[in-house]
């Protein structure tokens, strides 16, 4: 099996095996047919939002940052059954990511809707990195009749500044809500304005913007970060959501309504209605929940889907935001509850009269990718842009081939990288791999929160012999050997990351097909590439992992 081709140095991946190994889904087992765990999307599932049409579809979608494809689709008809049946932002001119920070630009919030007057879906977010790095409109809209595509190209949102766009229809007429984070009176002072959207001609009304909630709740107690609006018609009310506090433990979600579209619109007296923060440490634990969307199913019952994060003790994690999944209640005077105070979320959520797809992975679990289907299943991710031009599915059948890319995964362009959402704390990810590597050339496994937290299982050259060796990837392109041993002759050899608790990574390798396994390095930190609850995440995502391979001069080996 030749791993070059034309003179071009390539890595053969033949499988990729991921299983989840969490207690967790153990000790909160399933005792009905109409019940699931809650999150319902696990692994990094951030900022989630579900439009219902009137076909009993709901079809749910996530933010993706700087990853590709962009914004993930899942579809449901019960509630309890979510898969994902592609990805909205799939085509170059969909998704110019080109220079933006993996974990802290690209693709925000994105939220979905429906519009039954011209029956036609929206999908309307922000890319960050155009608004800031190129001085462009960042908001856009891409627009079809089938959600499972095609979707048009964006269209964007001129005059229209902020983050966290939404839309509400009414009839023949449109509006768009969005953050602006303006600072104006202390830090995080954020305002949710409203304008009028022109639907044939695809435009923002300019002139009709107006602010419509400011700083938060309780205006006087200065709340920050006042962001992730959502507008509905309840009974003849006009309910505005919106998140609350940041993203990390003081998250919350938090009610306004009006009897007026254009407000005033009053807080609810017992804000926020969903939130974690007045809870401890807690063994599995839910936190920083809020950016929360509801909606009401085919038998008029209200739910929320919101983000969280699972912390392992309260400390860190390495899964990123996940989407939720709860009943909404009612009070007597009208206003919609997720959580009381002191209310946990619930390990386990029941859906009334729904039956568990066992097909559809959930808890733990495993899949193997033998790489034999056309196109790369609709979960994995590469980063800024298809990569098309780095790997093939078709070169060698039934095989990922990569190619030893120019580009590293700790700069702000494509990398030759394909992987996949962390799900587990604790896991294993194994590939069988072929490759013989020249001097400056890399093959293997990698983990990635951002561009500066890496760790790297690689084949490669060290003294003019193969190695297999673990490396820390850092800031300023420093990447760090972690520890390396000598390979003799070998046509392949399989590489393994695993976790047994969360806290910490554990690198291995076998060159006899998995008979006999080899530890390179046990009890590695796997905060360097977590949120931790002390600081500022690294990254908005989760951790990745999967296949990696580079041709570098420049990387700095210490």
């Amino acid at each position: 099996m030749s791993t070059s081709v034309f003179g071009q140095p390539k890595a053969v991946f033949s499988e990729f095996t991921y299983e989840g190994h969490d207690s967790f889904y153990d000790e909160h087992p399933l005792s009905a047919d109409d019940q699931t765990w809650n999150p319902i999307l696990q692994g990094w599932s951030s900022d989630p939002s579900v439009c219902a049409d009137d076909q009993g579809n709901y079809w749910l979608v996530t933010s993706t940052f700087s990853g590709w494809p962009g914004v993930p689709l899942y579809h449901s008809t019960d509630l309890l059954n979510w898969r994902q049946v592609g990805n909205i932002l799939t085509r170059p001119e969909q998704l110019p990511l080109m220079g933006q920070d993996f974990g802290k630009s690209g693709i925000y919030a994105a939220s979905m809707f429906y519009n039954r007057w011209n029956k036609t879906y929206y999908m309307i977010t922000t890319n960050m990195g155009r608004m800031t790095l190129h001085r462009k409109p960042g908001n856009f809209i891409v627009k079809a009749k089938d959600p499972r595509g095609p979707w048009s190209d964006p269209i964007w949102l001129e005059n229209m500044g902020g983050i966290d766009p939404s839309m509400y229809f009414e009839r023949d007429r449109a509006y768009v809500l969005y953050c602006r984070m303006h600072n104006r009176e202390y830090p995080g002072h954020n305002s949710i304005i409203m304008q009028e959207y022109d639907l044939r001609g695809d435009s923002v009304i300019t002139s009709t913007a107006r602010v419509i909630a400011d700083k938060g709740a309780r205006p006087e107690e200065k709340p920050t970060s006042l962001e992730g609006p959502h507008l509905y018609k309840i009974r003849s009310q006009y309910y505005l959501l919106c998140a609350e506090g940041g993203t990390e433990l003081r998250h919350s979600e938090v009610v306004f309504r009006s009897k007026k579209l254009w407000g005033e619109y009053v807080s609810y007296a017992s804000n926020p209605i969903l939130t974690q923060r007045d809870l401890g440490p807690r063994k599995d634990g839910i936190y920083c929940t809020g950016h929360a969307d509801i909606f009401q199913d085919q038998k008029g019952r209200w739910w929320s889907v919101f983000l969280g994060t699972r912390r392992i003790d309260g400390q860190l994690e390495n899964l990123g935001r996940e989407t939720f999944l709860m009943p909404v209640e009612w009070t007597k005077d009208g206003w919609p509850v997720i959580t009381r105070q002191g209310e946990q979320v619930p390990a386990v959520v029941t859906i009334p009269g729904a039956k568990r797809d066992d097909s559809i992975p959930r808890g733990n679990f495993t899949v193997c990718e033998t790489f034999d289907a056309p196109e790369l299943a609709p979960y994995w991710m590469t980063i800024r842009s298809s990569a098309s031009d780095l790997y093939s599915l078709t070169e060698q059948p039934s095989n990922l081939v990569l190619k030893c890319g120019p580009s590293a995964s700790d700069a702000s362009e494509t990398p030759a990288f394909v992987g996949r959402r962390l799900q587990h704390h604790s896991f294993t990810a194994t590939t069988r791999m072929t490759f013989h590597p020249e001097d400056n050339e890399r093959a293997g496994l990698l983990l990635m929160k951002s561009e500066q937290n890496q760790y790297f299982l690689a084949v490669g050259k060290k003294y003019g012999r193969t190695v297999v060796e673990a490396l820390r990837v850092g800031e300023a392109g420093r990447t760090e050997s972690l520890a390396y041993h000598f390979l003799g002759e070998q046509e392949s050899i399989t590489l393994r990351i695993s976790s047994a608790d969360g806290y910490t990574f554990a690198f291995a390798y076998s060159t006899d097909d998995g008979h006999e396994w080899h530890t390179l390095i046990d009890g590695l930190d796997a905060s360097y590439t977590a949120t931790n609850v002390e600081g500022t995440a690294s990254s908005f995502t989760g951790t990745l992992v999967g296949m990696y391979a580079l041709k570098s001069t420049s990387a700095l080996v210490k």
